[in-house]
């Protein structure tokens, strides 16, 4: 195998400014791609499922919210593998990087509980967003294979998290992109050629992310990189998973907070009828390449201010979240304009109704903009992130976007019953949750209290 670590990002020296976009862009395309797939799956299910195409996106989109919530729990814990690997990188300590790395790899079998649970709770799940009747049983059937996938899912971004902290971001991509065209193959296979509908759209999803994360295992076994796995080591190492679990479960409830809002307000968008389902699904598919966009720019912080932190470089890691804002702050500006200015035309991809483009039009007009405010609050995360501080994002985030969305889906959606309604929420929240991030991450001043901490440490030995 090629020199995995020779194509590793060195986050400790050299140019930021370089480095910092030579990792989030292909963390952002590996997350694009992930989108990808589903969103041409929706695509396919509209356009080649006759009769039931606009039916079959509702059934998909209806899931959305709530496979985002278990994904994102449990993706969330792979930020915490990340986070404790590059911190130990950076404090050259390779011991606890390989106790860290195999403890990541076992976590990913939380998944096969989250198939058990799925399996028993589908339908009560689905019937709590209040899933119109006619939808159910495809919704319920696409969920109940997408759930056997989870385990892949798990693995897959775990993995990635592991090869992400050591700067390899290009391996992970490569795994998805062959699995991407391996799932939209099949998606074409089985949903035109022989009409499984949103069943073959879950079973190709299922056996396209077994294939990644087969792949990423067998490059983790051959790596000569610091994050090797060796399977005579795999086990849970008590100190690792603690540290592991202490910043990632307030990462993944941080993350999962999102879902659990949107799952609020998919159940608002559901009583609103097929049609609106529809055009919301249709439109949520490129609000998540956008936010993937974004968020390549919070993973690159708290991997970056991670590894600095580890080698007491605290000037570094502030240099690091300012260029991180500037940068990530240009990408979304950019894909604001683009998304919104040709949102009708891709919108027209999905299902050429001309209702459903309008109804989804609203949507974009209403959300895109405002993931200006997610720039901000999702980078202060990343960098708080890397210090190891993560419960208070946490924290903040579900005040912030749970709280306000559920007081508007409960309060105010009741007395305006429309899509335009229940829309304003999204400005509204994200805007909220960036102040409060923003003005935690000033008050907690991480660079400033690790910053003394190092001065202290750096006295002291001088004078013994």
């Amino acid at each position: 195998m090629a020199d995995t670590a020779s194509k590793h990002i060195d986050m400790t020296t050299g140019s930021l400014w370089r480095n910092i976009p030579l990792f989030a862009f292909p963390v952002a395309a590996t997350s694009i791609l992930e989108q990808l797939s589903n969103l041409i799956a929706t695509v396919i299910i509209g356009n080649f499922s006759g009769d039931q195409g606009t039916l079959a996106m509702a059934a998909v989109g209806s899931n959305v919210p709530l496979t985002s919530l278990m994904l994102n729990l449990f993706i969330g814990m792979s930020l915490g593998s990340n986070v404790v690997i590059a911190n130990a990188i950076g404090r050259n300590d390779q011991n606890m990087v390989k106790r860290a790395v195999h403890t990541s790899i076992l976590m990913a079998l939380v998944g096969f509980v989250v198939i058990a649970l799925g399996e028993i709770f589908a339908e009560p799940m689905l019937a709590a967003l209040n899933v119109p009747a006619e939808t159910m049983p495809l919704a319920s059937l696409y969920l109940r294979v997408f759930l056997l996938s989870m385990p892949s899912i798990l693995l897959y971004n775990f993995e990635a998290a592991i090869f992400r902290s050591v700067g390899i971001t290009r391996m992970p991509l490569q795994a998805l992109a062959v699995s991407t065209v391996l799932n939209i193959g099949l998606d074409l296979i089985f949903v035109p050629v022989l009409h499984w509908g949103v069943t073959g759209v879950a079973i190709a999803t299922a056996i396209a992310y077994t294939v990644s994360a087969a792949t990423l295992f067998i490059r983790l076994l051959k790596t000569d990189s610091v994050v090797r796995v060796t399977p005579r080591d795999l086990g849970l190492d008590p100190v690792a998973l603690k540290r592991i679990v202490k910043i990632g479960l307030p990462a993944g409830i941080q993350s999962a907070v999102f879902a659990v809002a949107n799952i609020i307000i998919q159940s608002a968008i559901n009583s609103l009828g097929t049609e609106v389902m529809a055009a919301s699904s249709a439109a949520m598919s490129l609000e998540y390449v956008c936010y993937n966009l974004l968020n390549s720019f919070s993973q690159a912080c708290t991997t970056f201010v991670g590894q600095n932190h580890g080698a007491r470089q605290i000037d570094r890691c502030t240099k690091t979240l300012k260029i991180c804002l500037v940068e990530g702050g240009i990408v979304a500006l950019t894909t604001i304009i683009v998304i919104v200015g040709l949102g009708r035309e891709i919108l027209s991809l999905f299902n050429s109704d001309p209702n459903i483009v309008s109804i989804g039009y609203i949507r974009v007009c209403s959300i895109f903009p405002a993931y200006a405010f997610s720039m901000f609050y999702e980078n202060m995360s990343g960098y708080l992130r890397g210090f190891g501080i993560s419960l208070a994002p946490a924290i903040l985030t579900a005040l912030g976007i749970c709280g306000i969305r559920f007081w508007w889906v409960f309060g105010v959606f009741p007395v305006h019953h429309d899509f335009q309604t229940i829309m304003l929420v999204y400005p509204i929240s994200l805007c909220v949750t960036a102040i409060l991030i923003v003005s935690s991450a000033l008050a907690i001043h991480p660079a400033k209290t690790y910053g003394k901490k190092g001065a202290d440490s750096t006295a002291v030995a001088v004078a013994a």
